[in-house]
């Protein structure tokens, strides 16, 4: 029986790294995370979903699609939930001659 490294099996199944199939894993991956971690923050904080819409500005069922599926989201609407359950957001961008942090 012959081992495979992760890296192998991620690389065969959802292809290697800067292909447009691994592109998109991992970017809804992320999303995914970014929406549990809306969830689990919330439920530390004892928010009910409609109390932290009433927060952001928005309706339950806007809350509840976050926590299941971050992808449709803008950065906008990202921010003021984080606002909203007082979380420390960084953001850095690095381009080949340009290196941007923002903070809030």
């Amino acid at each position: 029986m012959k081992a495979h490294t992760l890296d192998q099996v991620q690389d065969k199944l959802i292809g290697k790294i800067g292909t447009p199939g691994r592109d998109i894993f991992e970017y809804e991956l992320q999303m995914d995370l970014i929406g549990k971690a809306i969830k689990q923050t919330r439920q530390e904080r004892h928010l009910t979903q409609e109390e932290l819409g009433k927060l952001v500005g928005v309706q339950k069922a806007q809350i509840s699609r976050l926590e299941n599926n971050a992808s449709n989201v803008t950065m906008d609407t990202l921010l003021r939930f984080f606002a909203a359950l007082k979380a420390k957001v960084k953001l850095q961008i690095e381009l080949p001659n340009v290196n941007i942090s923002i903070g809030q």
